[in-house]
């Protein structure tokens, strides 16, 4: 089964689906099998971390698996505790290692870490790791809007995506409009809120009825026509199926509107007040 996905390019021309898989958790032999069943199915957009400790997983997920290397995209992230910069050349090394890949199409900067300041330093490494082959496109994760202008400033280069918490409960409406300005796309991560009882909310209901879909697919489509790229995870076949599902129907205004306004309108809907202006990742 392969699905059509469309894609999404990105600021420096790679070109990439519209939905993802999330691993978060995913590991060992379930992991694998869980992963490359996924690839199997018609995902081609991978997510990883180095410190979800499933880069090993990844790997072998993409050598069992019947599609070959070229036509996936793997995506891994760069800890806070590596951000200084001959560490963080190492550490993108030791990623590949781990996967036993020899590049990566996407890395990311995990968390800005603002406290530590090392960030900019960080995304020099980046830069200067894309030079070298090990990744094809750089970006960053959880990066507020003024430390990407940062990174613009002091290095005259965009990430080209920016993962960050984004549900109905937050919509990230100006992270997302500010991030535009540099041709930065948005990617959800938590896309369904890790299960919060939005799933079972009567309006998603009433919408997912009208479409003859499930409430998980309704969510996500909701993400592809904000523009963002949710990377749900998904270790069932019936999952990962179902969040594919989502590019033969189309919400109108008034239904985005409707799941838009789960939001408190505050800014403070963060499922786990993770402010990245506070929180720190190692």
């Amino acid at each position: 089964m392969n699905q059509h996905v469309p894609e999404i390019t990105l600021n420096d021309g790679l070109k990439v689906p519209a939905i993802g898989l999330g691993t978060y958790s995913l590991k060992g032999a379930d992991g694998v099998k869980a992963i490359a069943g996924a690839i199997d199915l018609g995902y081609r957009l991978i997510d990883t971390a180095f410190n979800y400790e499933n880069e090993g997983a990844v790997g072998e997920a993409v050598k069992r698996s019947s599609v070959p290397r070229e036509k996936l995209l793997i995506c891994s992230k760069l800890p806070g505790r590596r951000h200084a910069y001959q560490e963080a050349l190492v550490t993108i090394e030791e990623s590949l290692y781990r996967a036993g890949l020899d590049y990566y199409d996407l890395y990311l900067i995990h968390w800005p870490n603002p406290k530590q300041d090392l960030y900019v330093e960080a995304w020099q490494a980046m830069i200067e790791a894309r030079k070298r082959g090990y990744i094809r496109s750089i970006g960053v994760s959880n990066f507020l809007p003024e430390y990407n202008a940062r990174l613009v400033r002091e290095t005259g280069v965009a990430p080209s995506l920016n993962q960050i918490e984004l549900h109905p409960y937050f919509d990230q409406a100006d992270q997302r409009q500010k991030d535009t300005e540099y041709g930065i796309i948005p990617e959800s991560w938590s896309p369904l809120g890790r299960g919060h009882h939005m799933l079972q909310d009567d309006r998603i209901a009433r919408i997912a009825a009208a479409h003859g879909k499930t409430p998980s697919q309704v969510i996500l489509r909701w993400h592809t026509q904000l523009g963002s790229i949710p990377i749900p995870k998904a270790g069932s076949l019936q999952h990962q199926k179902e969040n594919l599902e989502l590019f033969d129907f189309e919400l109108s205004e008034a239904e985005m509107n409707v799941i838009r306004s789960f939001g408190d309108g505050d800014g403070s809907g963060r499922l786990w007040g993770q402010d990245p202006a506070e929180y720190e990742e190692f």
